[in-house]
């Protein structure tokens, strides 16, 4: 939202009041709270008729600093709230500055105002003259704005996942999710957090609409408002972009580790397509026929009947013995996952039982809301109320006791704000936190069941938070080129936004896909974290297509799940540090200014550079950063930095080995979860001086390399293994063997 008209004026009707001059600070344990004067205060009149913004300033926990600011603190609080994590740590108060970690926030004393953040000796950003406002319009409405300075060559990521360019600056973003589509401003997963390659993010605390203007109003900063009197926002220092997602993913909380399965590939019956299970049997008998491994099948939304959706009833006309079926598929080694959403039909029995145990969200006037869209009649589970979280959540315990492994839960985004909610939740607020209480009823009735590490969903809407129930993928796009690229651009958003695991339409959902675009997408598919195949009209079964989309579908399955010993412990990492299994290249080389625009390339885990190709001929250019990169294919070494252009065919895709590394590679191309050390294959690509090491699920490898001698240790059960040397020696080791020694 815009406040100002040019550099100096005010838009016609708002009165803004921006703190002028520090009058007095008090502390109060761990907290500095400072009191601004709306103007100069140079004698005792000059109090009279002033008001004062206060600003508070809190640490929960290292490097992170809470400010809040506001003008009239006595409104009623109101929720909900996002969850977040504090950690008892010593912080440093003085009477103008408050130090947390290694980050300080410094109040300007004299008579220019300024709040300025800083860390290990620089000034990360700061709020300068007229950077803090309080806003009144003349139809009664208020507002704070914040607006934090951005340096030269600064680039902003982040704020969800968003499809247009990677670096914000420059645009406007509203953080209110709405379906949308992936070619559109909207956005299904709207996260008000960006972080900066000056090493610091920023976390705006409100769970209702955010406005941002990064470097669009004012150019040299980042500005962000809500509604109301107060605002408050936390500073997360790195230094570097993925340090920051560290400790704001420990703030907010890290993802679940899902299942090794869940990595594997994933086939659906598309959405209004006709099937039954003669027609998923098919689709599983063509895949195992043409050696093309299929990890889950997913049934879309008319496994249950037309108009009754969500009834969680399947229907009995196309699939008479839902049970035995699941069983069926279970047997031939799949699992399965179903298609739900959080909104009752009025057709759906589900609905008058809602209704008269009060578990529909309400309008004022007490009727439950509903409307025509999506469904006739429609309403939505109120998940404030605790009792109906529980009956939604019986509903789903009965499919996973049948033989149900994942759901899919769609949507989440359609909320209104003309209702009620049973908690009395603001229902601004509640528009986008909605789908976290969603999401997390679903997960956790998963989790109950199946036990840790087991649980995932594919989820399609998300906030602050969202990230601690993973898969999400990115929502309606189409069967072109252009919507492949802003895909991957709204899933390098969403990584640099706290979440670790993202999965995309593999072909594009919207359209029939032509051949080319289908194989094009099945290599970026199955490079991404999770992969699906599914669409609309169309059925995504590679035969369909022609014969070399079977062909390549069976070469990139092969591939991923012989890349499972480095997937999962990529996995691990978004688990346990928060660093996305897919990652912007300037997660990767935050030193290097060539990587800073970067959206068409990415990381692949940290070892593994991945550059989809986007045009039917094959042409493809792509960025190199400094250092002797590995073709993994080939093991043709390409020297950076530099662009490199080449022409591929449809069986390959640029898929580079960082120097140094130590990939460890599966002996298995059959599934995704097997014991990945067992019979593993380290491949050595020209080590570094020095020790790293690599783990393989219950084992750890050793890299050591001390001038031209070079070992490596195990540590783990004794398991069979390998060692490859890229261009050199190899070895193939007994479960005995414990270290091997080169020459």
């Amino acid at each position: 939202m815009k406040f100002t008209d040019g550099y100096w004026l005010k838009r016609q009707g708002l009165t803004v009041l921006h703190p002028a001059q520090l009058r007095d600070t008090s502390a109060d344990g761990k907290t500095l709270t400072a009191y601004a004067a709306t103007k100069p205060v140079r004698s005792r009149s000059d109090t009279l008729d002033t008001p004062l913004i206060t600003i508070k300033v809190e640490a929960p926990m290292p490097d992170v600093l809470k400010v809040t600011l506001g003008h009239f603190l006595g409104g009623v609080p109101t929720g909900p709230n996002f969850a977040v994590n504090t950690e008892d740590h010593d912080v440093t108060v003085g009477d103008s500055e408050l130090t947390s970690g290694r980050l300080t926030a410094r109040f300007r004393t004299g008579e220019q105002w300024g709040l300025d953040f800083e860390a290990e000796g620089r000034r990360l950003t700061g709020s300068g003259w007229r950077g803090m406002g309080i806003v009144d319009t003349a139809d009664g409405e208020h507002f704070v704005h914040e607006q934090l300075d951005l340096g030269v060559g600064e680039a902003v990521y982040g704020l969800g996942e968003r499809f247009g360019p990677l670096v914000k600056n420059g645009q406007s973003v509203d953080i209110w999710n709405e379906d949308g589509g992936t070619s559109s401003e909207l956005a299904y997963k709207n996260v008000p957090f960006y972080l900066t390659n000056r090493g610091y993010g920023v976390l705006v605390d409100h769970p209702g609409k955010v406005s941002f203007e990064v470097a669009s109003e004012m150019v040299s900063r980042t500005q962000f408002s809500v509604a109301g009197q107060t605002l408050s926002y936390y500073i997360v220092y790195g230094p570097t972009p993925a340090d920051v997602l560290r400790k704001y993913t420990a703030l907010t909380g890290r993802p679940a580790l899902p299942p090794a399965w869940s990595f594997g590939l994933w086939l659906t019956t598309s959405f209004t397509t006709p099937y039954d299970e003669e027609t998923v049997t098919g689709f599983v008998d063509g895949m195992a026929e043409r050696d093309l491994p299929l990890s889950v099948f997913h049934f879309d939304t008319f496994w249950m009947r037309e108009f009754h959706w969500c009834d969680f009833e399947w229907d009995p006309a196309i699939f008479p013995d839902p049970p035995g079926m699941l069983k069926r598929l279970h047997d031939r080694g799949l699992r399965t996952c179903l298609w739900i959403n959080p909104y009752i039909a009025q057709r759906s029995a589900l609905f008058a039982e809602g209704l008269a145990r009060g578990y529909l969200v309400k309008k004022a006037n007490g009727d439950v809301w509903q409307w025509d869209r999506w469904q006739a009649g429609m309403a939505l589970v109120d998940f404030t109320n605790p009792d109906a979280r529980a009956w939604y959540a019986a509903k789903l315990a009965v499919l996973v006791e049948m033989g149900v492994d994942a759901f899919k839960s769609d949507f989440g985004e359609r909320v209104p704000t003309d209702v009620v909610w049973h908690d009395g939740s603001d229902p601004e607020r509640m528009h986008n936190y909605y789908t976290q209480l969603y999401n997390q009823v679903v997960f956790d009735v998963l989790k109950e069941a199946k036990g840790e590490g087991e649980a995932v969903l594919f989820a399609r809407s998300a906030t602050v938070g969202g990230q601690q129930f993973p898969v999400h993928w990115g929502g309606d796009n189409s069967a072109t080129y252009e919507s492949m690229a802003e895909s991957l651009r709204g899933g390098l958003s969403l990584m640099s936004s706290g979440f670790g695991f993202w999965s995309h339409d593999i072909g594009g959902f919207e359209g029939r896909p032509d051949p080319a675009v289908f194989k094009r997408w099945i290599a970026f598919g199955l490079l991404s974290s999770h992969s699906r195949l599914h669409g609309n009209h169309s059925y995504r079964v590679p035969w369909l297509f022609d014969d070399e989309s079977v062909e390549v579908l069976r070469s990139f399955t092969h591939l991923k799940y012989s890349l499972m010993p480095y997937l999962f412990e990529a996995a691990r990492q978004a688990h346990e540090q928060g660093l996305p299994v897919m990652r912007p290249m300037v997660l990767g080389f935050p030193d290097d200014p060539a990587v800073t625009h970067l959206d068409r390339q990415y990381l692949l885990g940290g070892d593994l550079l991945v550059a989809p190709v986007f045009s039917e001929g094959g042409e493809v250019s792509y960025y190199v950063p400094a250092g002797s990169w590995t073709r993994f294919t080939t093991g043709e070494v390409v020297e950076g930095p530099g662009w490199v252009h080449e022409t591929h065919g449809f069986d390959s895709v640029p898929l580079l080995v960082r120097p140094g590394a130590v990939l460890p590679i599966g002996n298995r191309t059959d599934r995704p979860d097997y014991d990945h050390a067992d019979g593993v294959t380290l491949r050595l690509f020209a080590p570094a001086e020095g020790t790293s090491t690599v783990r393989v699920g219950e084992s750890v490898f050793t890299v050591t390399r001390d001038g031209t001698a070079l070992r490596v240790d195990r540590d783990g059960p004794a398991l069979p293994w390998r060692v490859e040397i890229v261009g050199g020696a190899s070895a193939d080791l007994a479960a005995g063997d414990a270290s091997w020694v080169a020459g």
